[in-house]
């Protein structure tokens, strides 16, 4: 799901670097990639869509997680996935 969203950066941003932010708790994977540009012009070729966000969702969603997209107010787009991950002694 990282890849697939940094691969979204390069194909639909109009900047070249993306930030990706992994926060963890006892029980959960929460994994943010942010990039801070603006969308390509709509007649680029690498603005085309695909099936890039679907794919993240039908991923998180098979692994019990969720995630959210979106555009940021200050330009930019963002993808925050949240994942389970039951301690060790839970899964055994």
């Amino acid at each position: 799901m990282v890849q697939e969203a940094l691969t979204n950066v390069t194909k639909h941003a109009a900047v070249a670097t993306a930030e990706v932010r992994l926060a963890y708790g006892a029980d959960s994977l929460c994994v943010t990639v942010v990039n801070g540009g603006t969308r390509r012009a709509h007649n680029s070729p690498a603005a085309q869509g695909g099936y890039g966000l679907v794919g993240m969702r039908e991923r998180a969603r098979s692994a019990g997680g969720r995630i959210r997209t979106g555009h940021l107010p200050q330009g930019g787009f963002q993808v925050v996935f949240e994942l389970p991950c039951p301690p060790e002694d839970a899964a055994a």
